[in-house]
């Protein structure tokens, strides 16, 4: 098995990612027995500058000094960009060709080179370059150090809410959920960490489910509108985290998804792109398979596209207002 992140590089992640990373509250949701984990506030507008920084901040002065290399589809690849930008290190990052153009400009507008590569191309150009040219490799969730920033969440949702029955966590690549999942299974003992993901990108709920790591074509996962949730599969890394301490992880449809981000737009006047709205998703429209209990939904970024808002908020009126969780509008 691999080697399981711990406790005390979470909490060691959780000092150095000072400076860099908001410590998100606790939100109260206009749902019932819901609360929420803005990471949309972020600087960078997800989760992902808290694995960023641990990494990076990690690095021995000499690697600092080459530089790093980066791969990732948006978020990841902002939050390099953030970080780097902040240490003065030269940061190289490979953004696949079916990302949002807003995150790939994004990522340009925080001083990271960006080198578009065909899809088929997202993992090899990445290492190839990094083994070329001495950088170091900072990826998006295949590294201990990244999987301890992510934890960080966990550790202020126990110290926020120590009695919390449930976790709501996305999943892609896994590191999000796997540093959540090992300070619950810490700290947190009653609590169930449930994973959510696309019906349209469920390889991580088919692996949990069949007890082997599954992978997914490209091409199917690309189907989703939650771009971030588009991986393969879980991470070698990730997966016997979440074999070990995840309980469960649930899928939502596409429809289920717009709704979720238009409603935490309307209703909790939270912004979040597809990706971070799964969880609410599995809130509103999963309830009954739910535990009994509060719940926290780690709401994981806020980088929607403008005009996919628009056409989410225009189609308001077209939902009722404050549903009951579980009852499907």
């Amino acid at each position: 098995m691999s080697a399981l992140v711990s406790l005390e590089s979470i909490q060691d992640a959780a000092e150095r990612i000072r400076g860099y990373a908001l410590r998100t509250p606790l939100i109260v949701s206009p749902w019932q027995g819901l609360s929420l984990k803005p990471e949309s506030l972020q600087p960078v507008g997800s989760f992902k500058i808290r694995g960023a920084a641990t990494a990076i901040t990690r690095l021995a002065p000499e690697a600092r000094q080459r530089g790093i290399v980066a791969l990732s589809s948006g978020n990841h690849a902002q939050a390099v960009a953030y970080v780097a930008r902040a240490l003065g290190i030269p940061a190289h990052i490979f953004i696949p060709d079916n990302a949002p153009a807003r995150k790939i400009e994004a990522t340009r507008a925080l001083g990271a080179t960006v080198e578009v590569v065909p899809l088929e191309e997202a993992y090899s150009r990445p290492e190839e370059f990094s083994r070329q040219t001495g950088k170091t490799l900072i990826p998006p969730f295949e590294n201990l150090d990244v999987i301890a920033g992510q934890g960080t969440i966990g550790l202020e949702i126990a110290a926020d809410d120590p009695g919390i029955s449930t976790i709501l966590v996305p999943v892609a690549g896994g590191g999000l959920i796997s540093g959540i999942a090992a300070v619950a299974a810490a700290l947190l003992p009653n609590a169930r960490v449930i994973g959510v993901e696309p019906e349209l990108a469920a390889d991580a709920a088919e692996s949990l489910h069949t007890g082997a790591l599954r992978a997914w074509a490209a091409e199917e996962t690309a189907r989703t509108i939650a771009d971030g949730l588009r991986t393969a599969s879980l991470g070698e890394m990730a997966w016997p985290h979440v074999k070990a301490y995840v309980h469960d992880i649930l899928t939502v449809t596409e429809d289920e998804i717009q709704d979720a981000t238009r409603r935490l737009a309307v209703e909790a006047r939270l912004l979040a792109e597809p990706s971070g709205a799964v969880t609410t998703a599995a809130y509103l429209h999963r309830r009954r398979e739910l535990p009994a209990g509060r719940a926290v939904a780690v709401v994981s970024g806020g980088n929607i596209d403008p005009t996919f808002l628009s056409g989410l908020v225009a189609d308001a009126e077209k939902v009722p207002r404050n549903t009951p969780a579980g009852a499907c509008p």
